[in-house]
């Protein structure tokens, strides 16, 4: 009594492939022991290699003979191809694991693409019950039921009555490309096969049509790639696009029918259930997942890369168990987070969260990891032109440090940690190279990444929807610390740009977190030197860009454009910081300006007896500053003037500054004045920078 033939394995007998198929996996062997023999490869590794090509040619020589003998013994072969040649495949790939990725690669690739996960044929579902499916698709997914109305709309109109004509179809299909494989020749995918896959992938999710579309895939993957067995020939771009964007939008609906997930209470997702359906598909999928990776570089039109960013993070929960593959699909899309445009830029993000929204810990820790890298690597050298884009990454990297405080601590932690040492290092040396240790961008880079990363996850706003304080509260002390101590590192005034980025970090921190960091002690001294000077240098040079730079050129020492852009720049800061909550909004305000207002008021009158007038403009921001800031304290004191509690009493004292509102004093509309005058100077100068007709006006 004979088993039933699978009807897999009766179409790779009528195929006449099963030749090529040994002859690639030989080629393949003798490329893998060249490669070995490259490096030195001895002793075992040469026999393993000899071992491995008498199997190949035994098993040919068992496989051959059954077909000349009985047609009922073909089942040998699809036990070849259907399963323990997948398993070999992975077993190789587990001992082959530390090895280069062209290597693995070579592996998958080796295998013949119309041959490949010939066993999902078998998991075909014959049902045809998606007409509901149909009707909620646009509930569901509204964006591709658009797409579909636009691009494919005959797709939507199904008749379950046509499945038994459309299998028929299908097999008609597959004697015809096996006739055409029999020939020698690769068939040309055409726009009517393709719509026939794309109707049996809507209609009945089927995954006979999803592998056959996935092969295609990789065919157009590794196109111009020399000494690749490809199932099918893409001869126009047209063809092309609509192959790659058909797969990329079909995949993760079929796979989401056949394999449906889990997302948490968090909003984490678990991989589909492990089963025998499972673990047949997972090949393919793995397969198309590593294709992606590899198409990913060679797509220059950004619309394509980022709807391949897009598209493939849908399909990680189904390849979230392969290491390799995901760390391989991170770094394409650090890449491209760090370098493209800002809307392939989001989409990596997007991508790069979904990675991180794992319910494994463990892959949230490479991402978090990478990820820091990656920025401080890309913010090693700023400009004008990168500033932008190293702030986009700033921002969208402090979101994914945020998705789990309890795990970015022990990051946060060990990078602030990193920057207290460079510190010490270069409090000790005390030379020149030491410096360099901490006055650069990258440092300065670091405290702001680390100074929004606290201030997003330690606000009033998250504690409220979080029901707790933030695990990564106790390590606003230790940056406060290091940051203030990298401003007192060196006091002179070429340093002072790179003390003005220390201190913008230090007031966004305090002005989310709520927490007093005394700032003005490291304001004032900038604001008094530079009133300081009797008589400035007049330059034909133009203003330092304060926003770009951190150290100040030589040429720009003693120049009155220089000390103009100085006290300018101090004055608005130190006004932002006695706006921000925890000063303005402290019952003791009048209290704590005194040492402020009269160290400049002290300033002001040794400038205008030295200066002899040379300083009129910026004693005049002086003055403004010191006179709202006087009015502040009286509105304050007005405020606090019936209060009936003693300032030990901390509870009535924190009711009452919570019900002043900060943004009524005339600090406060001081400063909305100054960052509206800023910001449409701001914006004239860009519109000049970029050549249009636009007046600068003082």
């Amino acid at each position: 009594m004979g088993k039933t033939t699978k009807k897999s394995a009766r179409k790779f007998a009528s195929s006449g492939q099963l030749k090529k198929t040994i002859e690639s996996r030989r080629k393949h062997q003798q490329t893998k022991k060249k490669i070995q023999s490259r490096r030195g490869a001895k002793g075992k590794g040469k026999e393993r290699e000899i071992a491995n090509d008498n199997d190949v040619t035994s098993e040919e020589e068992d496989v051959k003979e059954p077909n000349k003998k009985d047609k009922s013994k073909v089942k040998s072969v699809d036990d070849f191809l259907g399963a323990k040649f997948m398993e070999d495949d992975e077993e190789d790939g587990e001992e082959e694991n530390e090895q280069p990725d062209s290597e693995e690669n070579g592996d998958e690739e080796s295998i013949a693409d119309d041959q490949s996960f010939a066993s999902i044929d078998d998991l075909e579902d014959e049902g045809t019950a998606h007409v509901a499916e149909l009707s909620k698709l646009a509930e569901k997914d509204p964006e591709f039921y658009k797409y579909l109305q636009e691009n494919d709309k005959e797709l939507l109109e199904f008749d379950p009555n046509q499945s038994d004509e459309d299998e028929d179809e299908d097999e008609r299909i597959d004697q015809d490309g096996d006739t055409d494989m029999d020939a020698e020749s690769t068939p040309i995918l055409t726009n009517d096969i393709l719509q026939k896959w794309k109707k049996a992938l809507l209609e009945h999710r089927s995954l006979r049509a999803l592998r056959r579309l996935l092969i295609a895939f990789r065919s157009a993957a590794h196109m111009n790639e020399e000494d690749q067995v490809l199932a099918w020939n893409i001869d126009s771009s047209t063809m092309y696009r609509k192959l790659i964007t058909a797969t990329l939008r079909f995949t993760p609906i079929v796979l989401e029918h056949h394999l449906p997930y889990k997302i948490l209470s968090n909003g984490k997702f678990k991989p589909p259930t492990q089963s025998p359906k499972q673990r047949t598909i997972q090949k393919l999928v793995l397969s198309y997942f590593n294709n992606i990776i590899h198409l990913i570089p060679q797509l220059t039109d950004n619309e394509m890369i980022q709807l391949s960013l897009t598209e493939s993070a849908k399909i990680l929960p189904y390849t979230i168990t392969s290491r390799k593959s995901v760390k391989a699909y991170l770094k394409r899309c650090l890449e491209l987070w760090s370098t493209a445009e800002d809307s392939v830029r989001i989409a990596a993000f997007l991508a790069i969260r979904k990675l991180a929204s794992s319910h494994d810990d463990t892959i949230l820790d490479v991402v978090l990891k990478s990820t820091y890298l990656e920025l401080v690597r890309s913010s090693k050298s700023t400009s004008v032109h990168k500033l932008p884009s190293i702030n986009l990454m700033k921002n969208s990297a402090s979101e994914l440090f945020c998705m789990d405080h309890a795990t970015s601590y022990q990051h946060a932690f060990g990078y602030i940690r990193q920057l207290a040492i460079h510190l010490r290092n270069s409090m000790k040396t005390k030379t020149k190279e030491a410096y360099k240790l901490v006055y650069n961008w990258q440092y300065v880079h670091s405290v702001d990444f680390w100074s929004l990363v606290l201030a997003r996850a330690c606000s009033l706003e998250t504690q409220v929807e979080r029901g707790q304080e933030s695990e990564l509260k106790p390590l606003i002390y230790p940056l406060v610390q290091v940051s203030l101590g990298a401003i007192k590192l060196v006091s002179n005034a070429r340093s002072f740009p790179f003390h003005l980025h220390i201190i913008r970090s230090m007031l966004h921190l305090s002005r989310y977190t709520k927490t007093f960091i005394p700032l003005s002690s490291y304001i004032v001294p900038i604001i008094t030197s530079a009133l300081a000077f009797k008589k400035p240098k007049s330059s034909t040079l133009r203003p330092l860009d304060f926003d770009s730079n951190i150290r100040a050129p030589s040429q720009y020492l003693k120049t009155r454009v220089y000390i103009d852009g100085l006290v300018e720049e101090s004055t608005f800061v130190l006004a932002e910081w006695l706006a921000s909550p925890p000063i303005q909004g402290s019952i003791a305000f009048p209290e704590v300006i005194v040492p402020v207002v009269v160290t400049l008021r002290k300033a002001l009158k040794s400038a205008r007896s030295t200066s002899q007038g040379a300083l009129g403009k910026e004693i005049g921001m002086v003055k403004g500053l010191v006179e709202r800031t006087e009015e502040s304290a009286k509105w304050i004191e007005h405020k606090r003037k019936g209060v009936g509690f003693a300032p030990g009493e901390m509870a009535e004292v924190e009711r009452w500054e919570s019900a002043l509102k900060v943004d009524e004093s005339p600090l406060a509309k001081y400063v909305k004045v100054q960052q509206k005058a800023r910001a449409k100077r701001k914006s004239l100068v860009d519109k000049a920078a970029e050549g249009e007709d636009e007046i600068l006006d003082d």
